[in-house]
């Protein structure tokens, strides 16, 4: 009977073609749309800023400074006469001035001189591409302190005081390095897509008991956690093949229709895999909680959509949590979605092992545990 049941739930399934479209085609269409629309945010296009220089130093450091940031942002165009004016009218995007002795004072640790090395930008530049520069720049210039530093240590020059009286060149460093538009989209739509499986549980429970398959079942001698758990097997399934889809568009389709694709190299399978299981077992439960809570179509069909879009708009999913302010990245941190999605980009991201995701997974497992006492609770107060 247990596998009948099982049969029967995904034969309804296959029969409602709304639900089939919102659980694949929905968040398939979400990566595809806002990888393309977001890559540029995600990963700014440098290279393609118009820039000039104004070396008035010439010096060796300043020069190797010079052919460092054309290797990475395009070589420079020629210096105009009028450059204030070029760049106050934004036919020049930035110009790059080195000081006069600006070699020198990065060479010899102790130096008191003032030269610099400046970022000058025309008023319509992004900030955030600014901020990239500037901090670009400010990484250069400690690089070529620190390999200083270090040609002076083989000559046999007294670290210890080349150390107290070398400049230190602070850096906020991330948990982790920032995701591109693909990285970020894939995961967030597909932890989406997995708990949107909510509205397709509800509406063919509500369904079932209105038309009394429920009470038929229950006369034949099925018991109430073997219809529950009938339930949650074949969405459980349902939630691996979307997983997969999810995926492949971010491995193969992107790139065919020009975005950037996700790199599965290296990452940790085992990890992947208890991060998706999960993440399927939370979204099924809460699933199966809010169904046994509706009493007919219209609550079910408002209820879990909305509850899906709350948590998608707390975790992270629509709203990348790094460009989230401090009092909203701690509200994230109690939505379930933003476990899932957290735990996905360990893996796809920073290729994390089993152990390093644990404590997401486990999370998601209980919650997924308290979701499914309350579905058996609610559903044995309803029969």
């Amino acid at each position: 009977m247990f596998l009948a049941m099982m049969k029967k739930e995904l034969l309804a399934l296959s029969r409602d073609l709304h639900g089939l479209a919102a659980l694949f085609i929905m968040p398939m269409v979400f990566i595809v749309v806002m990888s393309m629309a977001l890559r540029d945010v995600y990963s700014p296009v440098t290279k393609a800023l118009n820039y000039a220089v104004l070396n008035q130093d010439q010096g060796k450091i300043a020069n190797k400074l010079l052919e460092r940031w054309a290797q990475e942002s395009g070589v420079a165009h020629a210096l105009p006469e009028n450059w204030q004016d070029e760049l106050r009218a934004g036919r020049l995007q930035y110009v790059l001035t080195i000081d006069p002795g600006f070699s020198t004072v990065v060479s010899q640790m102790g130096s008191k001189g003032e030269a610099k090395a400046h970022l000058l930008v025309e008023p319509g530049l992004d900030h955030a591409l600014f901020e990239m520069k500037r901090m670009r720049l400010f990484a250069m210039v400690g690089q070529l302190q620190a390999e200083v530093l270090l040609a002076q240590m083989t000559t046999g020059v007294n670290v210890a005081a080349l150390i107290d009286r070398t400049p230190v060149v602070a850096e906020q460093v991330s948990a982790g390095p920032r995701p591109t538009a693909v990285q970020q989209n894939v995961p967030a739509w597909l932890v989406f897509g997995m708990f949107f499986v909510v509205a397709s549980i509800a509406g063919l429970f509500v369904e079932e008991r209105a038309c009394g398959a429920l009470a038929r079942l229950r006369s034949l001698g099925a018991k109430p956690w073997q219809l529950i758990v009938s339930k949650t097997v074949p969405y459980l399934l349902v939630n691996g093949l979307q997983a997969a889809l999810m995926l492949a568009v971010g491995v193969w389709l992107m790139p065919l229709i020009g975005g950037e694709g996700l790199s599965l190299d290296g990452i940790h399978w085992g990890a992947l895999l208890l991060m998706l299981l999960a993440i399927s077992l939370a979204a099924v439960c809460l699933a199966l909680a809010v169904a046994c809570l509706v009493r007919t179509h219209a609550q079910a069909a408002t209820l879990g959509p909305i509850l899906n879009i709350l948590m998608a708009a707390l975790g992270g999913v629509m709203v990348p949590p790094f460009i989230m302010p401090p009092v909203m990245q701690k509200i994230a941190d109690f939505s379930p979605m933003n476990w899932g999605l957290e735990g996905l980009l360990d893996v796809l991201l920073r290729r994390a092992d089993i152990a390093t995701v644990l404590p997401a997974a486990g999370k998601l497992a209980f919650f997924a545990l308290l979701m499914l006492l309350a579905g058996f609770a609610l559903f044995k107060r309803r029969i």
